[in-house]
């Protein structure tokens, strides 16, 4: 099948609002008739059921957190992308366009990133207002710094905590409507089925995870706001609780899934310290603006950094790329790292890591300042790590961070299922195979604040309300599914744990789908996770029992997801014969290492139906048509 993205015709920059201006509308006396289901409730959720609620819809708004300041978002560093050009520099909304559809290695939609650039302005008004306290310059303006792929400072941020801050303003937009009672808030609720009627998503299946009681819930639209995958890996810079089951579950049920090997594998991270781990430490990119990332010239070189003269440190990204040098994006930095420590010129006991060195910056700048912009990572880091980042480099290495794949939506960021749509890292639309650094937060915020509103309107004002109530046979049949799973899992009463799979999976997939991946090795990573697989369902053990809080159970049912959408995850890079992005085939690279695409054959989205779990899936294109840029071998040297 050849899927259509529903993208407008006209010009770029007149796409979205001749798009708006054609939507039906829903009047507001019918809105308090109609009732949404907001999965996950971070940035996108928060911001899309608040502004839902706001309208006058009915929202119910779902999270397995017990309050949604603690959805993953919270963890989110660095800061937030807007064109609003307050430095000066060049910045410009088509130069952000241009910056991240370069970046996303041109596999995404120009008409959803044109959007996205022009909604990033408004974002940052919208926070402001509701009291985001952004950094200030000493004049009092908002202060802007550089992130990767951009030669411009264009990133807002609240020194390393704009997520929670970011968070914090929508989740108090979303405690407003709770009290008016537009949203009705179901917290430590986790979603384990979608529930399909007449080919429409009309509900879902839940689990309270303190009572362990199931219910179901009809509504006449669906929203998915429940982030990203990297977890596949075990060892990832997610929230432990961060999983695939709400989107994989909706896969099962008809939606496709897009693009799942674009994962990212994020540069500046604490190195792995040992088998003891069950995640791993980000340290934000925003660090990257004034430390400089090193490491020995000499294989061996086990002297302290500091010991070590300027003579005899590669500056290796310098190096290799003057013209962004240590800005250079996530995915060629991640690979710049990996190779050094390939070489035998790694930092620290293990080998795996580089530097991160602020000694220039602090002389330069005085270490209040560098305190001043960056303290509470540098606090983080000496917590972990015991030591102290003003007097020695950090130690850094990449690690999985973020999924660009999702579930597949088009332009009104509907899934092909009528009545679900998808919002932030859980779809797939805005950075194809690589996301620029501050670029999370904005898609999230644009997703939920300024698009949904409008085209959930569009999709409602064309549905009759109400059609469907959670005594219809579907919800029956999805909640005996439910049950019967859970019944499953505990029913196996194995030898190993839950974890112990998790991280034989992490391995798989590191080893043989992670930063580099050739045919060989995703062949053997398909032969291996089946195998495994079966294992689980013969040897997992599930402590306790369904009908009380139980996070063994919780975690089994979301390792048992990741075992099957490991090997989606594996056919998918092996399916894309060439390198771009996050997506590293070692056998299509140019003569100096970087990335080769093959746009005649790949320039397309693939989106994948399940067709059942021992049988492969069914392959959908969205082919990717470029109008206002030039399809160009990305260069940042």
């Amino acid at each position: 099948m050849i899927l259509n993205g529903k993208c407008p015709a006209g010009p770029l920059a007149e796409k979205w609002d001749r798009h708006r201006n054609e939507m039906k509308l829903v009047s507001p006396a019918n809105k308090r008739k109609y009732n949404i289901i907001v999965v996950g409730t971070g940035l996108a959720g928060a911001s899309a059921a608040a502004t839902l609620g706001e309208l006058g819809y009915n929202v119910e708004a779902f999270c397995y957190q017990d309050s949604p300041r603690r959805g993953h978002s919270i963890a989110a560093q660095g800061g937030i992308n807007a064109a609003k050009n307050y430095p000066n520099d060049g910045d410009s909304i088509f130069r952000l366009f241009h910056d991240t559809i370069k970046g996303g290695d041109f596999r995404a939609r120009e008409a959803n990133i044109y959007r996205l650039a022009v909604l990033s302005n408004n974002i940052i008004d919208q926070c402001v207002a509701q009291g985001v306290p952004f950094a200030r310059d000493y004049a009092g303006y908002l202060e802007n710094r550089s992130f990767g792929g951009a030669q411009v400072s264009r990133t807002f941020y609240a020194r390393g905590q704009t997520g929670q801050q970011l968070l914090l303003g929508a989740y108090g937009a979303l405690s407003r409507q709770i009290k008016e009672g537009t949203v009705r808030l179901h917290p430590r609720t986790e979603m384990l089925d979608l529930v399909v009627i007449d080919g429409e998503a009309k509900g879902i299946t839940v689990r309270d995870l303190v009572t362990g009681k199931f219910e179901c819930y009809a509504a006449d639209a669906v929203c998915l706001c429940t982030g990203g995958y990297a977890n596949v890996f075990h060892l990832s810079t997610n929230a432990m609780g961060s999983n695939v089951t709400a989107a994989y579950r909706a896969y099962k049920k008809g939606a496709f899934f897009a693009n799942p090997c674009f994962t990212q594998i994020h540069p500046t991270c604490i190195p792995v310290s040992g088998e003891h781990q069950s995640k791993l430490t980000l340290m934000s990119e925003s660090l990257r603006n004034d430390g400089r990332v090193w490491a020995p010239k000499n294989k061996g070189d086990n002297r302290s950094p500091n010991d070590i003269p300027e003579a005899e440190r590669d500056y290796f990204l310098e190096r290799k790329y003057p013209a962004y040098g240590n800005l250079a994006p996530r995915d060629i930095a991640s690979r710049a790292a990996k190779e050094i420590c390939d070489e035998g010129r790694g930092a620290g006991s293990s080998g795996y890591g580089v530097y991160l060195d602020f000694a220039d910056a602090i002389k330069h700048l005085g270490e209040n300042k560098i305190r001043e912009r960056y303290g509470n990572l540098f606090e983080m880091y000496e917590k972990i790590t015991g030591e102290n980042a003003y007097k020695q480099p950090m130690r850094i290495y990449p690690a999985p961070h973020y999924a660009m794949g999702g579930l597949w939506v088009d332009y009104n960021l509907q899934s092909n299922v009528p009545g679900l749509f998808v919002l932030g890292e859980a779809n797939f639309s805005d950075h194809g195979a690589n996301r620029l650094g501050a670029s999370a937060l904005m898609q999230g915020l644009a997703d939920g604040y300024f698009i949904l509103p409008y085209t959930i309107s569009d999709y409602l004002a064309q549905t009759a309300f109400g059609k469907v109530n959670a005594g219809h046979p579907e919800f029956r049949r999805s909640m005996e599914d439910a049950e019967s799973f859970t019944k499953k899992l505990l029913s196996v009463n194995g030898k190993k744990t839950v974890s112990e799979f998790h991280r034989e999976l992490g391995r798989i997939m590191w080893d043989n789908v992670g930063m580099e991946r050739n045919e060989g090795s995703l062949k053997k990573a398909m032969e291996l996770i089946p195998g495994l697989r079966a294992e689980f369902w013969e040897n997992v053990k599930v402590p306790g029992s369904g009908v009380e809080l139980n996070q063994e159970m919780e975690k089994a049912g979301r390792v048992a997801d990741f075992l099957e959408f490991g090997e989606l995850m594996a056919r998918d890079a092996l399916h894309r014969n060439e390198s771009c992005g996050g997506h590293f085939r070692t056998e299509y690279q140019m003569p100096d290492g970087e990335a080769r695409r093959d746009d005649e054959n790949f320039c397309h989205v693939a989106a994948w139906e399940f067709k059942g779990v021992d049988n492969g899936p069914e392959l959908h294109k969205e082919p990717l048509v470029f109008e206002n840029v030039e399809l160009a071998v990305r260069n940042y040297k």
